[in-house]
C-alpha cells in the first residue's frame, strides 16, 4: 500500500510540476481548486473507512454472506453519492471560487479545468471504493498495483495532453485533468474485471440488509465523513489566509500541499491497511493484538517521518527547484518545506489515531480529534503565524499546529486503549465497580 500511495500521490505532484511549467497563473488556478477536490476526497474516504470497518468486522465475526451484501450496497450507494456531489460542485463553482479569493482571470482558467477534474474525481472515488472492498477482504496487493499502473498512465499522458506533441497543440491546464480521467478509467476496467471474478458481492436480500445496516453504517460513516470533510474546510480557510500574501505564495502553498501528501505516504498507507486488520481484531475481541499493532504503527510513523523530515530540510532548495521554475515560488516553497516537513511526525500520529478510532468503534472520538486538530490547533496557529506578515511566520504557525495535534492524539490514544483493560478488571473483580 505504501508503494501504491506513493505512486498515486506522486502523480498528483507530477501534475502540479507540469502545470507549473505553464506559468504561475495556471498553477495558482489549480491551487484554488484543491479545497473542493479535497471535499470530494473527504466524502469518498469517509465512506471507504465505513466500508472497510463494517466488512472487516463482519468477516471477523464469520458472517460471510452479510459481508457480500454489504459490499454491493456500499458500492452502489457510494457511486451515486459522489456523482451528486460532483454535480453540485460544478453548479456552485463561480461563487465558491470568488469567495476563496480567485480573481476574474483565474476563474476563467478554473472554469475550463473544473468539469474534467470533477469527472476524474468521480472515477477516482469509484475506484477507491473498490480498493476499500479489496482491503476489507485482506487484499492490499491489487489496490497497490493499480495505484502504480494508473500513476504511470497519468505520467505518460500528462505532457502529451498538457503541452501536445508535434503539430498537435496541447490542452493546457485542462489536459492534466483529462490525463487523470483516462488513467482512472483504465484502473476501473482492471478492477471491475477482477471484482467480477470474486464472490464478494451479492444482490440477494439487499433491501433487508439496507434496513439492518443503515444505522450502524451511518454511525461509522457519518463521523468519518465529518472528520474527512473538515480538512477541505480548513484548507479553504487556510488558502484564503495565504492569498493575502500574493499569487506566488498561493502557488507555493499548492505545491507544498501536494508535497505534504507524498511525504505522508507511509502514514496514508497505514491508515488504509491497518483498519481492516484492527476491525477483524475488534470483531474477534483480541485487544492484546490491537495494543501490539498500534505500538508498532506509532513507532514506524514517528521514526519514518522524522528521518524524512531531516532529509527534506537539507534538500529543500533542490526539491523546490525541481518543482517550480519561478524563482519567487521556488523560494517560498523551500521555506515551507524547511518548517513543515519535520512537523509531519506528530501529524502522522494524529492521522493514525483517527484511523484506528474509526476501526475500533470510536468514530465520535476520532471526529472530535480531527476537529480539534484543525480548528483548535492548526488554523489558529496558522492565523497567528500569518500576522507576522511573512510566509515564514505562516509556516511556523502551521508546524506548531501539527505538533500540538500530535500531542493531543497521543494523550487520547493512551486513555482509549486502557479502557478494555479497565473494563476487564471490573468484570473480574480486580478493579473498582463503576461504569466505564
Amino acid at each position: 500500500m505504501a508503494i501504491g500511495v506513493l505512486a498515486l500521490l506522486g502523480f498528483q505532484l507530477v501534475d502540479s510540476a507540469f502545470i507549473a511549467r505553464l506559468g504561475t497563473a495556471p498553477l495558482a488556478a489549480q491551487s484554488f481548486t484543491f479545497p473542493l477536490s479535497f471535499l470530494v476526497i473527504g466524502v469518498q474516504v469517509g465512506l471507504g473507512i465505513a466500508i472497510a470497518a463494517m466488512i472487516s468486522r463482519t468477516l471477523g465475526a464469520g458472517e460471510q454472506e452479510r459481508a457480500r451484501r454489504l459490499g454491493s450496497l456500499v458500492l452502489l450507494a457510494g457511486t451515486a453519492l459522489i456523482a451528486l456531489l460532483a454535480l453540485l460542485l460544478w453548479w456552485v463553482q463561480e461563487p465558491v471560487f470568488a469567495l476563496l479569493g480567485a480573481d476574474t482571470a483565474t476563474r476563467g482558467l478554473i472554469r475550463a479545468y473544473w468539469a474534467p477534474q470533477l469527472l476524474a474525481a468521480w472515477l477516482g472515488a469509484v475506484l477507491y471504493f473498490g480498493y476499500s472492498l479489496f482491503r476489507a477482504h485482506g487484499d492490499t496487493r491489487l489496490p497497490g498495483k493499480l495505484m502504480v499502473i494508473t500513476s504511470l498512465v497519468n505520467l505518460v499522458l500528462d505532457p502529451l495532453l498538457i503541452f501536445g506533441i508535434g503539430p498537435w497543440e496541447g490542452l493546457g491546464l485542462p489536459g492534466a485533468a483529462w490525463a487523470t480521467t483516462l488513467a482512472f478509467a483504465c484502473g476501473l476496467l482492471v478492477l471491475g474485471r477482477r471484482l467480477w471474478q470474486t464472490d464478494w458481492l451479492s444482490y440477494l436480500g439487499l433491501g433487508g440488509e439496507l434496513v439492518r445496516s443503515a444505522r450502524p453504517f451511518a454511525g461509522i460513516a457519518g463521523p468519518a465523513m465529518v472528520s474527512q470533510l473538515m480538512p477541505p474546510l480548513a484548507a479553504m480557510l487556510a488558502i484564503s489566509v495565504v492569498a493575502g500574501l500574493g499569487e506566488a505564495a498561493v502557488a507555493a502553498w499548492g505545491l507544498a500541499s501536494r508535497l505534504e501528501t507524498v511525504s505522508l505516504m507511509v502514514v496514508l498507507a497505514m491508515t488504509m491497511s491497518l483498519p481492516p486488520w484492527l476491525g477483524r481484531c475488534y470483531g474477534a475481541g483480541d485487544w492484546d493484538q490491537v495494543h501490539r499493532l498500534m505500538k508498532l504503527a506509532l513507532k514506524v510513523v514517528v521514526l519514518w517521518q522524522l528521518g524524512l523530515g531531516a532529509v527534506m530540510v537539507l534538500a529543500a532548495p533542490w526539491v523546490a527547484l525541481a518543482l517550480s521554475g519561478n524563482p519567487e515560488v521556488r523560494d517560498d516553497l523551500a521555506t515551507l518545506i524547511r518548517f513543515l516537513l519535520p512537523s509531519y511526525a506528530l501529524l502522522g500520529v494524529c492521522m493514525l489515531v483517527v484511523s484506528a478510532g474509526n476501526a475500533l468503534g470510536w468514530p465520535l472520538r476520532a471526529m472530535l480529534l480531527s476537529c480539534a486538530r484543525l480548528f483548535l490547533f492548526y488554523l489558529p496557529c496558522l492565523w497567528l503565524g500569518a500576522q507576522l506578515g511573512s510566509l515564514t511566520g505562516l509556516a511556523l504557525g502551521a508546524a506548531a499546529g501539527n505538533l500540538l495535534a500530535g500531542l493531543a492524539a497521543w494523550h487520547m490514544l493512551r486513555r482509549i486503549l486502557d479502557r478494555p483493560q479497565r473494563r476487564s478488571r471490573c468484570r473480574e473483580g480486580l478493579g473498582p465497580h463503576r461504569p466505564i
